[in-house]
């Protein structure tokens, strides 16, 4: 195909409104018909649509097309969808060129429409230029092993084990934590159901480690990746527990330890011993030795009768090789310390703390105190969007407006007769049973106070030492006080504090709000740009527990497809290492994000051994890095060559 006269067609989308309310498409598709090797130039409303794609591959057909350039949206958006229109047709899929008419022009000049409608020409001049040098590429396969990896052992995690587990495949599961459940197990109620978290966690968990197919990893970490899709080496390092599986959890050991520390599953609100579980039904039902914590007194060997403890116990660290990885590492909560006197007073709380507090396995086994008094609250107030909706964490928890209602109506139901206020800037209780959940909390009896984001609610004490509160209500228009014997500061969702560690070992990239992003909003929600490594649950996130299970469902069957296969199709737009130029200078090593180049040793004709860059292309995004790098010029970029790049140019400034 390289050999024959390029015949191209060009494509202006409309966008709807969104390309053609600023830029004249019609004119664009006219002007192309006028460029070199162009045989058809078309405009249409919706190129993405059936009908648009239908267009394109009646044209191929009709005219002998060997090129095709679509101006319309970003590439990202739909690049693939293009792709495949030309090759069910006949065409080599990269013998495509995509112009971004919709963020690039109209979007970036929506009020010069004139201008924006020259600069669009240009952007498909640009193109055209570009695919008359385009050259066919061969899709390229690479094995994959039939087994998985999970990173988080909480409901997420849990889901898509089990779903990739029943469907045959060997899955490894590795949890940071001695123990399972994640954070779902310092709940106290579940919205919605009212459920115990047990109640979905137990028939979980009972399943996951009783299933043949899978090896559960508590107290292990990542420690670094290796390979690709299909052939992934992963080094997951093991933490000692210090106590064996021989350990019947009479708990005597506990007893006797003399070490007391903050108890973190309770989030700071009671202490717990260097030796511990966090509660009765922990999974594995074996306590753990915080290593850190424990001052190696031997006080717990004297009184454990089964021998369980091993205090010499050393790290481990295996390898697995699995095909495909689900990342599911849930989320931390926002503790906000120094905020409406978080840290100062005992009773202000955290939302989670609030749930520990009322839960049957608490501190206080479920009886809710003023925890400075240890009596019980007459008035409970909620302050929402703690954290969260604000300059350094612009994004919405999306959970907690509907949690802090669930738990207003709990404190309600245990007692009638407290006063319950919850202030608030916008309750977004949306979903299912949401928006009912919010009238029957005004129907209980439940105050609420809307205040403005200039203007916070005011924490003090009044002269009785009674906390106290003081908003500016935007309903009434006028300045409420509320007495408080118990405060709860409704916290965000935050990115777990390793993510950044995590994602530089996995190669993938995280959003601005610093959560895992996906590799497409739409047409790729659950993969991450590194082919192989999916995600579910607030690892992405904030969802609640309900859209959490649904993604961990989702991304281990996007997880099993390249495991069914036992085949993957990888990316050919890789780069080229032209070792004849390559000096072996290691640039290109350091500047790859996906860790695709490495310096290898080879043999020359005449004198001594020297390094030349060598490109793994199943690893290789083409991203260019190392091309830019490259002081000699000895990488290129398959489609993107010196020669395009410089077609695109010259077309650009008018040649």
């Amino acid at each position: 195909m390289t050999q024959e006269e390029p015949r191209i067609g060009v494509y202006i989308c409309h966008c709807g409104l969104n390309i053609a309310g600023v830029v004249n498409s019609k004119e664009v598709a006219e002007y192309a018909q006028t460029l070199p090797n162009v045989v058809v130039g078309k405009d249409y409303i919706y190129m993405c649509s059936d009908p648009g794609q239908a267009m394109i591959q009646d044209d191929i057909k009709e005219h002998r097309l060997n090129r095709v350039v679509v101006a319309s949206c970003s590439p990202q958006m739909h690049e693939p969808t293009f792709r495949k229109v030309v090759e069910e047709a006949g065409v080599n899929r990269y013998l495509f060129e995509m112009a971004n008419l919709r963020e690039q022009c109209s979007w970036a000049h929506a009020t010069e429409p004139k201008k924006a409608t020259e600069k669009a020409k240009d952007l498909v001049r640009m193109a055209v230029a570009k695919v008359r040098l385009l050259e066919p590429l061969e899709k390229r396969m690479v094995d994959v092993g039939p087994s998985g990896l999970v990173i988080g052992g909480g409901v997420s995690g849990i889901q898509a084990a089990l779903d990739l587990a029943n469907r045959g495949f060997s899955v490894s599961i590795v949890e940071k934590s001695p123990y399972l459940g994640g954070r779902v197990a310092q709940l106290n109620r579940v919205f919605m159901t009212n459920e115990e978290p047990a109640e979905i966690l137990s028939p979980m968990i009972k399943e996951l480690v009783n299933h043949p197919n899978v090896k559960v990893y508590t107290n292990s970490e990542i420690e670094k990746l290796e390979g690709y899709i299909g052939n992934f080496k992963v080094t997951v390092k093991r933490k000692p527990r210090y106590v064996t599986a021989k350990c019947t959890a009479c708990g005597k050991c506990a007893e006797v330890c003399p070490v007391e520390i903050p108890d973190e599953f309770n989030l700071g609100l009671s202490k717990r011993k260097a030796i511990y579980m966090p509660y009765e039904d922990t999974v594995p039902k074996i306590f753990t030795i915080d290593g850190d914590a424990c001052t190696r007194c031997g006080e717990c060997l004297k009184v454990c009768e089964p021998n369980a403890i091993v205090l010499d116990s050393k790290p481990e660290t295996l390898e697995i090789n699995v095909g495909t990885i689900v990342i599911a590492t849930g989320f931390d909560p926002y503790m906000p310390v120094g905020e409406y006197r978080f840290g100062e007073h005992k009773d202000i709380v955290s939302q989670l703390q609030l749930e520990r507090l009322m839960s049957r396995n608490g501190p206080t086994e479920g009886r809710l105190i003023q925890p400075s008094t240890g009596k019980e609250p007459s008035n409970v107030a909620f302050i929402l969007c703690v954290g969260s909706r604000n300059p350094d964490r612009p994004y919405c928890s999306r959970v907690c407006c509907t949690s802090a209602l669930k738990n207003a109506l709990l404190i309600k139901e245990q007692f009638p007769k407290a006063e319950v206020s919850i202030l608030y800037r916008d309750i977004r209780a949306f979903g299912k049973g949401q928006e009912e959940c919010y009238g029957e909390a005004r129907s209980e009896g439940i105050n609420f106070f809307k205040f403005s984001v200039d203007d916070p609610p005011k924490v003090f004490e009044d002269k009785n030492k009674q906390l106290t509160l003081l908003v500016n209500d935007q309903i009434l228009g006028m300045t409420v006080q509320i007495p408080a014997d118990l405060l709860v500061l409704v916290e965000a969702m935050t990115p777990r504090q390793d993510a950044a560690d995590l994602a530089s070992k996995l190669t993938i990239s995280r959003s601005p709000d610093g959560f895992f992003r996906e590799a497409h909003p739409k047409l790729r929600p659950l993969d991450t740009m590194s082919d192989g490594i999916y995600l579910a649950g607030v690892a992405q996130g904030p969802k609640n527990i309900t859209e959490s299970l649904i993604q961990a469902g989702g991304a281990a069957a996007r997880a099993a497809i390249p495991l069914s296969k036992g085949k993957v199709e990888v990316e050919p737009i890789v780069a080229v290492v032209d070792e004849e130029l390559c000096r072996g200078c290691g640039r290109c090593e350091e500047v790859c994000p996906y860790n695709a180049v490495k310096l290898e040793e080879i043999e020359p004709f005449a004198g001594a051994p020297m390094n030349v860059a060598r490109v793994n292309e199943v690893i290789c995004k083409g991203c260019g890095a190392c091309a830019v790098a490259c002081p000699t010029g000895a990488i290129t970029m398959r489609q993107f060559t010196d020669r395009q790049i410089r077609a695109m140019i010259k077309a650009a400034i008018g040649g």
